[in-house]
């Protein structure tokens, strides 16, 4: 993530793109014998920096080189007119979150197969997926016959009063995991990189919580309201901090997450959340073993839920987090978005 904020605003008005006939039946990828590929090259993701992208030049396979959303939407929609099979996404979870978000106009309910070559400097996705750290294109491509095909539903991130398009992503955080995000471009700079950076910043993360005061950025919690869509509810809250506030707040699509923690429980499909609403010594100083699977009965009461939801509204006062961006405070909507197949080795 930059040291920036972005605007939903900012998402380039996409007129005049050609867009994928709309289908009130579930539509999956399939595989053909001789794929068309388009591929989306991010030059600036963190393993691709002064590399070229091996490519056979075959007359299947197309490849851009974006820099900018505006011109992902407009590749996105030149691959559509060529009618590709297969795209291959080569870049970091910030790119894929690029691509799937632009590609909504285009490809509509009708993607193809999806490849994600984990190129940048966290790849949450591709864990979850199961692909090599080291897939490379050549991998990617021999595995759109044989390898497996994945289901996931990303996060779809849309905000009150805005007519934009919901962003598409897989991790969207608020509270202490925004100041994790910014501590993790730190542990980058260090040379942490993926998990190891995970690990990195939780750590510190723990460790603010466990000897900071309740003045500490990292333990006063965010104002936040959560309740569940369409009904209405309020999230349920513990007794302890400030009720208008909470600490931590995540939610996700993902099964598996990054060093194999259980953040949100047992490891299951749909839209799950992890709430901390406060962070009590005693809870931050068992989360280890709490996020290697143990789950005492009195999780909820001590201020941790992990739930589910078919959608969330979540007003927030201070940016939330979307796959490592930042986005400004304000009422937001989480649900889930298109059934996508991924493919894995």
């Amino acid at each position: 993530m930059d040291r920036v904020i972005y605007n939903f605003d900012s998402l380039p008005q996409r007129h005049g793109l050609a867009s994928a006939p709309k289908r009130r039946s579930i539509y999956r990828a399939r595989r053909t014998p001789e794929p068309r590929v388009g591929i989306i090259y991010n030059p600036r993701s963190h393993r691709n920096h002064g590399q070229d992208l091996a490519c056979s030049g075959a007359d299947s396979i197309m490849v851009a080189q974006p820099r900018t959303r505006d011109e992902i939407a407009h590749a996105l929609a030149g691959f559509a007119r060529d009618g590709i099979d297969f795209l291959v996404i080569n870049g970091g979870d910030g790119t894929v979150r690029d691509v799937l978000t632009m590609g909504q106009t285009v490809f509509a309910d009708r993607w193809p197969a999806i490849a994600v070559l984990p190129k940048g400097k966290t790849n949450a996705l591709n864990v979850d997926l199961g692909a090599p750290a080291d897939w490379s294109l050549e991998g990617a491509l021999a595995a759109y016959a044989s390898g497996r095909q994945i289901i996931r539903r990303p996060l779809a991130v849309s905000r009150e009063d805005h007519d934009d398009p919901a962003m598409l992503g897989f991790i969207f955080g608020a509270g202490a995991f925004t100041l994790g995000i910014e501590a993790g471009q730190d542990a980058h700079s260090l040379g942490f990189f993926n998990s190891l950076a995970v690990g990195a910043t939780s750590a510190w993360g723990v460790i603010q919580g466990l000897f900071g005061s309740n003045r500490n950025k990292w333990r006063r919690g965010t104002p936040m309201q959560l309740t569940y869509l369409p009904s209405g509810k309020p999230v349920p809250r513990s007794a302890h901090g400030d009720p208008a506030r909470r600490s931590v707040l995540l939610a996700s699509t993902l099964e598996r997450m990054p060093m194999g923690i259980e953040l949100f429980g047992i490891p299951r499909s749909g839209l799950k959340f992890a709430l901390l609403d406060h962070p009590l010594r005693g809870l931050l100083a068992a989360l280890p073993v709490i996020l290697m699977g143990w789950r005492p009965r009195w999780l909820a009461k001590a201020g941790l839920h992990q739930l589910e939801a078919d959608a969330l509204a979540i007003d927030v006062a201070e940016p939330v987090i979307l796959d490592g961006e930042a986005f400004p405070p304000g009422r937001y909507r989480v649900a889930q978005g298109p059934e996508l197949t991924f493919i894995s080795a």
